[in-house]
């Protein structure tokens, strides 16, 4: 009796168990979003971890104490260009706003020397660091404030991994520009393996149009940057078909930004916490990064196209979030294109001094009829036809303009500030909300050969024309266009080439 009850026990524990190995079975058999998710996890290469590229920014090298990495960062007024003909006087490290890229290995131990040139105090926080609080750079609190002149030598053992940041515990100086990212690899490198890795950092700022200092206290923003870069400016990502790509955002700004990837499914991989274990991964086309966060996305490159990665916000596509100044390019019956950008970005100067007064703001949409602030407007809008265009270009006092002198803009197509025939209707300025407070009505003026690089090569003519603020691509190329490209680039020969672990892997 024994025997037989025991007997069939067995039999009915294999019965369930090859019943539920038929389950399991059915309900893990790979759909087409979990294929993609699992691609490539069979790596046939090196188990080593591949450099993050920081577009326009690169990284900070390294000396070696012993086994201590050593990195020296100097917070110094970086002149920056930010888009063709416009720079501005930022607050960055070692040449650049966003300061330069820190990379790291799990395990290491690393000592960062930094020295203030700023003319104020500051110190250094490590974003989401676990470590000694001696090294968490609360000024004041955890250290005092280093002097201009002065130094402060940070030390950590790193036993983290993931996308982390450094800035300014200034808040007005981070403002300014002063961050950088740093990037903690894994012992054990990330199943699985990505082909290309790279950083974006998103940023605003607020700079006059005769200016070059960023208004850090302001609200509204009309430089939206990536890497220290608005559109068309900013340079590509490039990508072989069939690559597994990680992309890495970092926000330290005043914005939450959505960041759309066009073309491509990706899944969330990691945040400024580290890792997200992959049972947790989720998929999209849009992430969410706020403020003080990061987030990891990656993605099989398998669709090939020049395909725009952006932030989604409307006003950040268009770097006009304040008031404009100047003429618009279509005709309106010469209703006023917008405030002074004073006034706009806060810089109050009528009286008695009351913020919501009619005299404060966007011309369109204020007061009756849409004109309420017109006094502060000397301008109307632009003419619609090219060869008015052409004429009031012509009737510009270039010696008193002289950023607008065709000589001072080489590769500037003046093009792109005439409307093709039948753009407008006939009846466009019966239409409401039309002609809107923005440049980003039509195309801009075409920039191909001012932003040229070997980056964007084989794009199509006049692509600058659409491309402003938050505004980048991911261009993934086969393999005879992606072998043409990074020769070009390799050819280029820049020094600190942020791309130089890409080209030197070929």
């Amino acid at each position: 009796m024994a025997n037989r009850r025991s007997f069939l026990q067995s039999a009915f524990g294999l019965g369930a168990a090859l019943f539920s190995a038929d389950r399991l079975s059915a309900s893990t058999s790979p759909s087409a979003a979990e294929q993609l998710k699992k691609s490539r996890t069979r790596d046939r290469r090196s188990a080593s971890y591949i450099p993050v590229v920081t577009t326009d920014i690169g990284d900070l090298p390294y000396t070696m104490d012993g086994d201590v990495k050593v990195f020296h960062l100097i917070a110094q007024v970086v002149k920056q260009q930010i888009a063709p003909d416009k720079y501005i006087h930022a607050w960055g490290f070692n040449g650049s706003a966003p300061g330069p890229t820190i990379q790291v290995t799990q395990g290491d131990r690393v000592r960062v020397i930094f020295d203030n040139q700023l003319p104020e105090p500051s110190s250094i926080h490590w974003h989401g660091f676990e470590d000694q609080i001696q090294f968490d750079g609360q000024p004041g609190i955890s250290q005092p404030p280093v002097k201009p002149g002065g130094r402060f030598i940070y030390e950590f053992t790193i036993h983290q991994e993931g996308t982390y940041f450094y800035h300014s515990h200034m808040a007005m100086q981070e403002m300014a520009g002063m961050l950088g990212a740093f990037i903690m690899h894994p012992k054990e490198p990330y199943r699985p393996h990505c082909d290309k890795d790279y950083l974006i950092h998103l940023q605003e700022y607020a700079v006059l149009p005769n200016n070059t200092v960023p208004n850090t206290m302001n609200m509204e923003f009309n430089w939206l940057v990536f890497n220290g870069k608005a559109g068309p400016a900013t340079t590509p990502l490039i990508a072989r078909l069939g690559d597994r790509v990680r992309i890495r955002f970092v926000n330290l700004g005043m914005d939450h930004h959505p960041m759309h990837l066009h073309g491509h499914t990706f899944y969330t991989t990691g945040t400024e916490g580290g890792r997200i274990p992959e049972s947790a991964w989720w998929p999209g086309n849009t992430v969410l990064v706020g403020v003080a966060q990061a987030r990891d996305v990656e993605f099989v490159a398998n669709n090939p196209g020049d395909w725009m990665v952006h932030c989604h916000l409307p006003h950040h596509m268009m770097n006009q979030m304040s008031s404009n100044v100047g003429r618009m390019t279509r005709m309106s019956g010469g209703m006023p294109a917008g405030g002074d950008m004073n006034t706009g970005m806060g810089m109050l100067r009528g009286t008695p001094g009351a913020p919501t007064g009619e005299d404060y703001g966007p011309a369109l949409g204020q007061g009756l009829g849409g004109v309420g602030n017109g006094n502060d407007v000397s301008t109307t809008n632009g003419p619609l036809s090219p060869g008015k265009a052409q004429s009031a270009m012509s009737g510009m006092d270039h010696a008193n303009m002289p950023g607008m002198q065709h000589d001072n803009m080489p590769g500037m197509d003046m093009s792109g500030m005439q409307m093709e025939s039948g753009d407008i209707a006939p009846n466009a300025t019966n239409v409401p909300n039309f002609p809107q407070d923005a440049y980003m009505e039509g195309p801009m003026m075409a920039m191909d050969k001012m932003v040229d690089r070997p980056e964007n090569y084989g794009l199509n003519p006049g692509w600058s024309q659409f491309m402003q603020g938050m505004m980048t691509f991911i261009r993934v190329l086969p393999p005879d266009k992606y072998d043409e490209v990074i020769s070009r680039m390799r050819d280029t020969n820049r020094p600190n080439d942020p791309y130089a672990s890409v080209l030197n892997r070929g």
